[in-house]
């Protein structure tokens, strides 16, 4: 039988295949197909051309846009022979089959796999995931065993240090640390479980803007007893800068730093400080310990990798500390440095925004009590008509050693004013004064009259949105009765030392 009546009596037989099948020569030239086949290869505007070459089809093919993949199985020998899947533009999977006929010829199916496909993409996904959950479970274990023993390792000296407490103020301080060591526990459970969501790929950090002093001295309480039991001084620079992170995991990274410093350091110090420059603030632990060789930089903050104090690879024991924090800076968008020599210390830091305290939203009770200190020597005119919530204000005032000063005459302004032994550093005043006045007013009126402007606040129970706005379009940062220290702190803190720190009024 010739070859075009092989082709003839193929093509007939195929004609009503719903699979795309196609008839090749021996030196694999298009002969025939069947409609599935035309309508699968829709590109050539004339209708499939008879006699074009395997090479010529799939380069109009691809010119066309119809097929984004090719991937190939064959031997390398018999190119035809393999089983090559087609990935179309359309989504569809294709894997074609073929086998060479005695007479040479070769006969071409498209088989769709696109289900199949997709399946086993599905079942190799949940696989991953769990394969993914179980290494998940073990690094939680590790990290679990290894960050917990900080804050237990403080807790049993804080014990023994209750037990032997001579006098009560002693024993006192000493519970006071061991409720801290436990709460720091609480939030190193919270945060190992944020861990086990981060390996599988589900933390979400809760950023805020907060004192980073309420860190430095959970770490100070955490640390300080390890460092003393070692002959270390553990010293750390107070800062009343707020940032934006996330608090825990923040102290996470820092407890690792401060831990490792103290685990390697053998005589020294151990210091905690910040440094800010450029919007950021950085969170410094430098120690004087054996420093860390160049080559080491980058592994130390891989999982299980320790340096021995001979700069020798050790991987007897955990060490999971550097790592948990490189991830947790990578999950915070925030960036960790590391400074060391051989023989003279390491510097581990973290770099995160410069906060603005005024948006800050951790609870009253995390607001340093530092800054109170620095208002030591300034006075106040502090204009409030109430005389209870006056005694309140001036007694707390008085306390962080500010002078008290009052207008004895809302009246006559003038004379009042001359008649102060001092001029004020700051006004507070409430914003509606004996009904008659407006604390805003008398501001204004005071201001003028001074040779250099004075920074003030209006405190008001008026909640009404316009009304506060229209206060803060004069320029006067705004606080709702009733006041809490802190937040009164805070703001005078601001309008006194970091007046850029206040937002935007207008």
């Amino acid at each position: 039988m010739s070859a075009p009546a092989s082709a003839h009596h193929a093509a007939a037989a195929l004609e009503n295949l719903r699979l795309p099948v196609s008839y090749w020569s021996p030196d694999l030239r298009l002969l025939s197909w069947n409609p599935a086949f035309a309508e699968r290869f829709n590109c050539f505007p004339a209708g499939l051309p008879s006699g074009i070459t395997r090479g010529q089809f799939i380069d109009a093919v691809e010119r066309a846009g119809l097929l984004v993949q090719i991937e190939t199985q064959s031997d390398g020998e018999k190119e035809a022979a393999g089983a090559p899947t087609l990935y179309f533009s359309d989504g569809s999977i294709y894997r074609l089959e073929s086998w060479q006929a005695p007479d040479g010829a070769w006969t071409a199916i498209c088989l769709d796999i696109t289900t199949a496909q997709r399946n086993e993409r599905a079942l190799r996904k949940a696989r991953d995931a769990a394969t993914a959950a179980d290494q998940s479970k073990s690094r939680f274990l590790r990290a679990a065993n290894h960050d917990l023993r900080q804050p237990l390792a403080a807790l049993k000296i804080l014990i023994y240090s209750c037990i032997g407490a001579q006098d009560e103020t002693e024993r006192q301080q000493a519970l006071h640390a061991m409720e801290v060591s436990v709460a720091i526990m609480e939030d190193l459970l919270g945060a190992l479980l944020n861990i086990g969501q981060l390996d599988a790929g589900r933390i979400r950090p809760s950023i805020q803007t907060f004192q980073i002093s309420a860190i430095l001295e959970r770490l100070r309480i955490q640390f300080d007893h390890q460092a003393r039991e070692k002959g270390l001084e553990l010293r750390i620079i107070p800062s009343t800068a707020a940032v934006i992170s996330d608090r825990v995991l923040l102290e996470r990274i820092l407890s690792n730093f401060v831990s490792n410093a103290i685990r390697y350091t053998e005589v020294g110090r151990v210091v905690i400080g910040c440094k800010q420059a450029g919007g950021q603030l950085q969170v410094h632990v430098i120690d004087t310990g054996p420093g860390i060789a160049p080559e080491f930089r980058e592994e130390i903050f891989e999982e299980f990798f320790r340096i021995s104090k001979h700069q020798d690879k050790r991987r007897h024991s955990l060490g999971l500390g550097l790592n948990i924090s490189r991830r947790l800076a990578e999950i915070l968008g925030h960036r960790i440095l590391l400074r060391s020599h051989p023989g003279r210390g390491s510097d581990f830091a973290i770099e995160m925004p410069v906060g603005n305290i005024w948006h800050s939203t951790i609870g009253e009770p995390e607001i340093s009590e530092q800054i109170g200190g620095e208002f030591s020597g300034l006075a106040c005119l502090l204009l409030e008509d109430d005389p209870h919530v006056r005694a309140a204000l001036a007694a707390l005032l008085e306390r962080w050693g500010i002078a008290v000063l009052n207008l004895a005459d809302l009246g006559d302004i003038p004379a009042s004013l001359a008649a102060l032994e001092r001029a004020p550093d700051i006004i507070v005043t409430d914003y509606r004064l004996n009904r008659e006045y407006l604390g805003t007013e008398v501001v204004n009126e005071v201001n003028d009259l001074l040779e250099k402007p004075c920074p003030a606040l209006v405190i008001t129970a008026d909640t009404g949105p316009e009304l506060i706005a229209g206060i803060r379009a004069q320029g006067y940062p705004v606080l709702i009765k009733p006041v809490g220290p802190p937040g009164l702190r805070v703001m005078m803190h601001n309008l006194l030392f970091e007046p850029e720190a206040v937002p935007e009024l207008n």
